[in-house]
């Protein structure tokens, strides 16, 4: 009887341990298996970190790269915008001298014309003429009635050449373009910095895009304004602080011959008195005598043009005073340089009746002479010498 209770009482004791052993077990496995993913899981999350720490390495290194380009884009956006906005300028320029020597050629088509339309054009472009005459004659009433004396300034860079002053600045810089054919402008603070021996040291180098051609440059209002070099008739704009080329130009009739016949080297000679800018130059198709052409500076166009009758043969240079034409011939072998030819675009003046008027004391020639309206005084390169020249002006009768 003792031993039937002792068994009842063991049967759930056994049955007991027995199931919380196997609880047990069951515990050890699941510990065993969650312990296992966690080193998994830090296992992927350590090579997780580690590539992290190799990506943002890999991008510092590649900022590192990327940035200086970033910049160079920066620069390479904005000349390319310019170079756009040129491309531009030039394509309208073209699209208009396109029109204009269309306009000069001849059609086969047969187009039946209106009399009173043709009159009233001419009537019109008459009218034109009138009131550009009359804004020229108004703001100018004096000429050249002598040469009264020349200084020598210097004798620098090469036998042709061109120097200046900006008449349209109050600034007293100098300005040396050495050579036909060159790119390279020496800009001095004044003419006594420009006297000084050694004046390579003492000059700022601005170095142009684009060479020139010839020695007609003009400088006006901060622009150098000249003819490109490899073109027939292209005239460059160009900002001198700047530096960078700012409009372009194309010059009907002009560059097919030199603007004068004893500087070859000059197809067309741009100058500056008290109206602004002026072109000269000769075509074949006035038998060689010279056209005046007045361009507006700041929108690069043409305002007017004349055919004059001075020849271009034995001529070496010429230039504007107050909206008149003074022509400078000379002799093959150099001799005394005499004005001998005048042209007046508003006929304000009677040119056959103006004396021969010979410049002073020296045997040569000129490779150019530019006036300047601010100071009344020419500025000349003379086989190599540059050299200043005082004027007498007169009122116009």
């Amino acid at each position: 009887m003792i031993a039937l209770k002792l068994r009842l009482l063991l049967v759930p004791f056994f049955t007991s341990v027995m199931g919380e052993a196997q609880y047990v077990t069951q515990d050890a496995a699941l510990m065993n298996y969650i312990d296992r993913r966690f080193l998994s899981l830090e296992r992927r999350l350590e090579k997780c970190n580690q590539d992290i720490l190799d990506y943002v390495e890999e991008f510092r290194d590649f900022t590192k790269m990327i940035m200086p380009r970033l910049t160079g884009l920066n620069s390479y956006e904005t000349e390319l915008k310019s170079e756009v906005e040129n491309l531009l300028t030039r394509v309208e320029r073209a699209q208009r001298d396109i029109d204009y020597f269309g306009s000069l050629t001849d059609s086969n088509t047969c187009v039946e014309i209106d009399e009173d339309l043709v009159k009233q054009q001419l009537f019109e472009e008459a009218e034109e003429n009138r009131k550009l005459k009359l804004m020229l004659n108004a703001s100018c009433d004096y000429m050249l009635a002598g040469i009264k004396s020349l200084k020598i300034v210097k004798k620098t860079g090469e036998i042709h050449g061109s120097w200046m002053k900006d008449p349209g600045k109050k600034h007293a810089k100098i300005y040396l373009l050495s050579g036909s054919v060159n790119n390279v402008i020496l800009e001095f603070a004044n003419i006594l910095s420009f006297m000084e021996s050694n004046h390579t040291q003492r000059a700022r180098r601005v170095t142009l895009p684009l060479p020139w051609k010839g020695t007609g440059h003009a400088i006006y209002q901060g622009f150098l304004f000249y003819h490109r070099y490899g073109s027939l008739n292209e005239i460059i704009k160009y900002n001198i602080q700047k530096r960078n080329v700012t409009d372009q130009m194309l010059l009907p009739g002009a560059g097919r011959i030199p603007a004068y016949q004893l500087s070859p080297a000059t197809k067309i000679d741009l100058a500056i008195d008290e109206q602004g800018l002026w072109a000269i130059h000769a075509e074949p198709d006035t038998g060689g005598n010279i056209v005046i052409t007045k361009i507006n500076y700041m929108t690069m166009s043409v305002e007017n043009t004349w055919d004059t009758s001075c020849s271009s043969k034995n001529a070496e240079a010429a230039f504007m005073v107050c909206n008149i034409l003074y022509v400078v011939y000379n002799v093959p072998s150099g001799g005394t340089s005499r004005i001998q030819c005048l042209y007046d675009v508003v006929g304000a003046v009677n040119t056959y009746e103006i004396p021969v008027l010979h410049f002073p004391k020296r045997q040569g020639s000129h490779s150019t002479i530019h006036y300047n309206p601010r100071e009344k005084q020419l500025f000349a390169w003379g086989d190599g010498y540059q050299i200043i020249y005082k004027l007498q002006i007169i009122q116009k009768a």
